[in-house]
């Protein structure tokens, strides 16, 4: 899986006006929005799902472009897309929900659950906290690239096991940030011992059906066969397949396993406000920066658990993206304003270029004056 582009948002750059049609710009930010994605994704080639929901009220649904080149299948509000690490949200929720059942403890070190690390001061010294923080000094460890045969079928456990061969971490756990896939390997396995049961099967039950997510599945090694859009990246004039069975680590499901339509995010974005599986309070506490003790940085932490946290026109703003083979993805709550935005693509675009658009476009039409 590729590192995920967090740090492509830090500098916003404002975008100009939305090109229009005929000389004659769109009225409504709806149609600004709708005529900006028509030009960016053409009909006949791999394109996104794009929703905007502004106060309960949708201002943009609409899919564009192919799910599949093949079957030349629509791409629809409703197909699920791979959604990389937005992944690691899910994840992190099953791990609070545990915490919240007293059957763990996010200062639990690694070692309670993973005894056989190779230097037995690494499992004693990273926490759970670390972990859904990506401040554990994990080093990825991975030979992704030199035994990428092997990568294209192994799952969590695999994925996991080259680190607890590790001697060192990168740098004392809790010291400074650093984004680790690892590390949500480890979170899902620990679901996995906890309860006794598969992890995917866990999310689905707890927050998947509850939150009426219909269209989303995970992976659990096998591609998921039917109802999911595939991956293309650009060749020159050509497009070519880049997904299951041609990218390594897709069969790691903890850090990027998920697929699921913008229909369905939003249903989650919902769950997490009516709080349907987990209470406000750890909701809130996820959605805030967690600094550890220790913490050497310059720069003040930018994360809760999982969830990055940065402002939108000096609002504040929830966010996660999704990067992994030809898929890119964008999620973002800001709560004030009651503003959700997410786009799933299925070729790699420029999402930080199309978050500023929305968010720009909608903000400006719906500014009390």
């Amino acid at each position: 899986m590729r590192y995920p582009i967090y740090f492509f948002f830090a500098l916003s750059v404002l975008v100009g006006g939305t090109a229009c049609r005929q000389g004659q710009e769109p009225r409504t930010a709806a149609e600004q929005l709708d005529a900006y994605f028509r030009a960016e994704f053409p009909a006949d080639e791999p394109g996104a799902a794009v929703l905007v929901v502004q106060d309960g009220q949708i201002v943009l649904e609409k899919g564009y472009g192919l799910a599949d080149l093949v079957t030349k299948a629509p791409i629809t509000p409703n197909t699920a897309f791979n959604t990389g690490s937005i992944s690691k949200t899910f994840v992190m929720n099953g791990i609070l929900m545990l915490e919240q059942e007293g059957k763990l403890s996010l200062d639990d070190p690694l070692e309670k659950y993973f005894p056989n690390f190779k230097n037995p001061e690494i499992g004693r010294q990273v926490r759970l906290s670390h972990l859904l923080n990506h401040s554990s000094g994990l080093i990825d460890s991975r030979k992704v690239r030199e035994d990428s045969v092997f990568y294209l079928t192994a799952k969590d456990a695999e994925n996991f096991a080259p680190i607890l061969a590790n001697d060192s971490t990168a740098f004392p756990p809790g010291a400074r940030f650093e984004y680790s896939n690892p590390a949500y390997n480890a979170l899902a396995l620990i679901i996995e011992q906890i309860t006794g049961r598969r992890w995917q099967d866990f999310i689905i039950e707890r927050i998947f059906q509850p939150s009426g997510m219909g269209d989303s599945k995970i992976t659990d090694g096998p591609y998921p066969e039917t109802g999911v859009s595939h991956a293309y990246i650009r060749d020159g004039e050509r497009f070519v397949e880049d997904d299951y069975g041609e990218e390594p680590t897709f069969p790691a499901a903890g850090n990027g396993g998920i697929w699921s339509s913008v229909r369905d995010l939003y249903k989650y974005e919902e769950a997490l406000q009516k709080a349907l599986f987990l209470p406000k309070e750890a909701i809130e506490t996820s959605r805030t920066p967690f600094q550890p003790g220790n913490w050497a940085d310059s720069s003040a932490s930018f994360i809760g658990y999982s969830w990055f946290i940065g402002e939108y026109g000096g609002k504040k703003m929830v966010y996660h993206t999704g990067d992994q083979g030809g898929f890119i993805a964008d999620y973002v709550w800001i709560p004030s304003r009651k503003l959700f935005y997410a786009i799933l693509c299925n070729t790699r675009k420029p999402i930080a270029e199309y978050r500023e658009r929305v968010l720009t476009t909608t903000l400006r039409e719906h500014t009390p004056r």
